[in-house]
C-alpha cells in the first residue's frame, strides 16, 4: 500500500498540553482541516472529515459517508463551519448536522452539497464572505480567499457546484467552489481558519487572532506562506492542520502529505514570532484570553 512508503510523523514534534479543560476556549483536532471549537458552552465544527474512505475507495466508488464514526467522535454540534468543497472538508459535514441538528454554514457551494444530502434550508445559511454571521454567543465571519496550487503546480477540481450534486457524490462531483477562511470570535478569543494552501492578504489584513490553524503543506507551494499568515493575523499560536495522508482511517497511526514537512513548519512559525502547535488526532488546546496589559 502507497501509505507504507509516507512519512511517519515524529511524536516529539507534538505539541505539550496546554491549557485544560478549564479553559476559555478548547480547539480539538480531528485531522486533515478539521477542528472542534468549545466555549461559553457553544460548539462550533470546521471542516470534519472523521469517514476517509480509502484511496481506492475514493477515485473509484460514490463516497459514503461513516455516519457511526462521525457521531462517535463528534457527537455534538450547534453550528458547522466549512471552508471549501473537496471532499476532504464537506463530505461529513451534512451528515453532521443530521445528527446534532447543528447549521451548515458556508458558500452556495458547500450549501447546494447540503441540499444533495436533504437537509432543510432551514439548516442552510449561505454566505459569500465578509457578513457576520451570528452563532449563540460566537460571532463568525467568511474571508473569500483562493485555493492552492499544490502538486504539478495546479488546483485540484477547480470550479462550483451551482446546483445540488448526485448523493452519494463521486469526487469529481465536489470541486471546490468559493474558498473561505473563517474568522471566529468566542469566549473572548479569536481563531482564524485556514484550510488551503493559499490566502489573500487584503481579506486577512484587519482580522487579528490568538490561534491561527494553518495548512502546514502551504509552505511548499506558496514562498512566504508561513510568515506572511503570521505577519498579517499576528496570533499566539499557530496550529499545523492538513498535513496528514487523509486515505487512512481516523484512529490508524497517521502518515505525512507528500511534500509536508512539519519540522520546517515548526520553525518558520517560531522564527515568524508565534508559538507553533502541532496536535495529534483528538489532541486539544486550551486557551484563555490574555490578561490585560
Amino acid at each position: 500500500m502507497l501509505h507504507h512508503f509516507l512519512k511517519r510523523v515524529d511524536p516529539e514534534l507534538y505539541t505539550p498540553a496546554i491549557g485544560g479543560p478549564g479553559s476559555a476556549l478548547r480547539l480539538r483536532y480531528l485531522g486533515t482541516a478539521g477542528f472542534v471549537v468549545e466555549g461559553e458552552q457553544h460548539t462550533l465544527v470546521i471542516d470534519p472529515y472523521i469517514s476517509r474512505p480509502g484511496l481506492l475507495a475514493t477515485g473509484l466508488a460514490p463516497l459514503q459517508v461513516d455516519a457511526a464514526a462521525l457521531a462517535a467522535v463528534v457527537p455534538r454540534a450547534d453550528d458547522v463551519l466549512v471552508g471549501h468543497a473537496h471532499h476532504d472538508h464537506v463530505l461529513d459535514a451534512p451528515a453532521l448536522c443530521k445528527q446534532t441538528g447543528a447549521r451548515l454554514i458556508g458558500s452556495p457551494d458547500v450549501c447546494n452539497v447540503g441540499r444533495a444530502f436533504g437537509l432543510p434550508e432551514a439548516q442552510l445559511v449561505e454566505t459569500l464572505g465578509r457578513d457576520l454571521i451570528a452563532s449563540g454567543p460566537a460571532r463568525l465571519k467568511g474571508l473569500p480567499s483562493r485555493h492552492g496550487r499544490v502538486y504539478l503546480g495546479r488546483i485540484t477540481l477547480p470550479g462550483a457546484i451551482p446546483v445540488p450534486p448526485p448523493w452519494p457524490p463521486r469526487l469529481a462531483d465536489l470541486r471546490h467552489g468559493l474558498v473561505l477562511n473563517w474568522w471566529v470570535e468566542l469566549a473572548g478569543l479569536r481563531l482564524v481558519h485556514i484550510d488551503s494552501a493559499d490566502f489573500i492578504d487584503a481579506e486577512l489584513a484587519g482580522h487579528a487572532a490568538d490561534v491561527l490553524c494553518l495548512c502546514a503543506i502551504g509552505r511548499r507551494y506558496r514562498p512566504g506562506y508561513v510568515r506572511a499568515a503570521v505577519e498579517l493575523l499576528r496570533p499566539r499560536y499557530v496550529v499545523a492542520c492538513h498535513w496528514d495522508w487523509f486515505f487512512l482511517p481516523f484512529g490508524a497511526e497517521q502518515r505525512l502529505l507528500p511534500g509536508v514537512d512539519l519540522p520546517g513548519f515548526v520553525r518558520e512559525v517560531r522564527a515568524a514570532g508565534a508559538e507553533p502547535v502541532v496536535l495529534p488526532f483528538d489532541g486539544t488546546l486550551g486557551l484563555d484570553p490574555a490578561p490585560a496589559a
